[in-house]
């Protein structure tokens, strides 16, 4: 019987480079019912995707390589039923309105655990934790929107982004690499 349950797990493909993430993410969703693979960037998730298709994917957005969701495009293109889930510990309402566009099932905000992933991979409706905020957002944290939108627009790419936006390419990477200011 458990080698029955041990065949029906649904795989899923764990994205994200934080390492120490992964190794504490990875068994504790094990332990939910998922068969986890682990990639720690865009490359080795594409390996792992072509050795195997996953019925679900938790995929980081800032992945070093490439954006997480040039992933998510990728993954779906392969398979529109793959479930999958963006955790990020940037969420804005650019890149959740792009992952809705995309199809994913679930944008979850950092710190998520394996219980509200599970939940999420697992309910029939799709759940975004990037909640409106209370108060109007500062100029600051406007811009970085903004940014995170033309980047987003742009598939990513720095070049194209910080020519839109009229800035050197070294200052939108600069200002791309600080943690999100806060409303």
């Amino acid at each position: 019987m458990t080698e029955m349950y041990l065949q029906n797990r649904p795989s899923m493909l764990l994205v994200d480079d934080d390492e120490v993430l992964c190794t504490v993410l990875a068994p504790a969703l094990e332990k939910r019912g998922f068969e986890v693979a682990v990639a720690h960037d865009y490359e080795g998730a594409i390996s792992a995707v072509a050795s195997a298709r996953p019925e679900c994917a938790v995929v980081d957005l800032k992945l070093p390589g490439n954006s997480g969701l040039c992933l998510v495009r990728k993954l779906l293109n392969g398979d529109a039923r793959t479930r999958i889930v963006v955790l990020t510990g940037y969420g804005s309402i650019a890149t959740a309105m792009e992952a809705v566009k995309l199809g994913v099932h679930a944008y979850l905000t950092k710190p998520a655990d394996a219980d509200d992933i599970a939940v999420a991979l697992r309910s029939d409706a799709g759940t975004f934790s990037a909640s409106a905020p209370e108060r109007p957002l500062s100029v600051r944290r406007l811009e970085w929107e903004y940014i995170n939108r033309v980047l987003t627009v742009n598939n990513g790419n720095i070049s194209a982004t910080a020519r839109l936006l009229g800035m050197h390419r070294r200052t939108l990477q600069r200002k791309l690499s600080k943690h999100p200011v806060r409303a």
